[in-house]
């Protein structure tokens, strides 16, 4: 959705926004999904998405890079943020969900190439989270991932090392309890 379609003082429900008019403040509302936030350092133009595992898997990050390319920007030009969200070791799927995600995710699209531990750092289990059938999904290393197979350069990405459910004194988490409160994300578009 563009910003400029919003109304002053009216909520908005979408997984994202782009600003297309300047001196647009772009807000996103999250609790452990992350909100990744992008700039064209060149036209100006912002973004925002409410990104979890569904959108990921969506590909709604592949999806709002067609639309910057809408606007002529220059993958170079194009820098992101991943702020703070659920880290790998608290974010615990069933293995369906996970060879489900993997699937959807990944869908034999990416020219990124992984190496084994690369991949385990993505997708991984220890011992007593096999007995639990649980495994551990890094939402951000796989955003990452899907990022640079859209030939983002690495050096324009800067990924929160935050974990919105460990730090319980600084972020909501519904994993974590049920909360319905969330965390506010904004940037700001200036000409």
């Amino acid at each position: 959705m563009f910003g400029s379609n919003s109304e002053e003082g009216i909520k908005t429900d979408a997984d994202g926004l782009v600003g297309n008019k300047c001196n647009q403040n772009l807000w996103v509302y999250t609790a452990d999904c992350m909100p990744i936030l992008f700039a064209d350092k060149r036209t100006k133009n912002v973004a925002t998405l409410h990104c979890g595992r569904k959108g990921l898997e969506k590909k709604i990050i592949k999806n709002l890079i067609k639309i910057f390319d809408n606007f002529g920007t220059f993958r170079d030009d194009l820098l992101v943020a991943i702020g703070p969200a659920i880290s790998k070791e608290h974010y615990l799927v069933d293995k369906m969900t996970l060879k489900e995600f993997y699937r959807k995710a990944e869908n034999n699209s990416f020219t990124v190439n992984l190496t084994k531990t690369e991949k385990d750092l993505c997708f991984s289990d220890s011992n007593h989270l096999k007995e639990q059938n649980l495994n551990k999904l890094d939402l951000k290393k796989n955003a990452y991932r899907q990022l640079l197979n859209e030939n983002i350069p690495n050096t324009n990405i800067d990924i929160s090392n935050l974990c919105t459910y460990k730090l319980k004194n600084e972020f909501n988490s519904w994993r974590r309890n049920k909360t319905i409160s969330r965390q506010w994300n904004f940037i700001c578009s200036k000409r």
